[in-house]
């Protein structure tokens, strides 16, 4: 894919989980302990992925970008009445985003003493 179709994505991707982040969650019969961290882990490896291959930025870079969104996100939930911030959930988000790139890390070492 091209970085323009990252780049696209990567929008409408912050665009979407934005939303979701300030909707309202029901609460379900059915509980999962810690469903939450690990969504929030989730989406922000997800928008490393896509952060890195949409902009040509230094791995720290991206890290300081998502690092912001995900404070950004937290202080937004705790100005909306029924929503609540969450030092675990950031937490989770840098975790996240961090993982992203410890595994892209690790993957390029393999494959250079792989190729070496």
């Amino acid at each position: 894919m091209t970085r323009r179709v990252y780049q696209t994505l990567l929008l409408l991707f912050l665009i979407a989980f934005t939303y979701l982040f300030a909707r309202e969650v029901q609460v379900q019969s059915i509980r999962i302990t810690h469903l939450d961290k690990l969504a929030h882990f989730a989406v922000f490896f997800m928008l490393a992925f896509f952060s890195y291959h949409a902009f040509k930025f230094k791995p720290w870079f991206h890290m300081v970008l998502l690092t912001s969104y995900g404070a950004c996100i937290e202080w937004m939930q705790s100005t909306i009445p029924y929503r609540q911030a969450s030092m675990g959930d950031f937490i989770a988000d840098v975790l996240g985003a961090l993982s992203y790139f410890v595994l892209l890390w690790l993957m390029r070492k393999y494959q250079a003493r792989k190729s070496s």
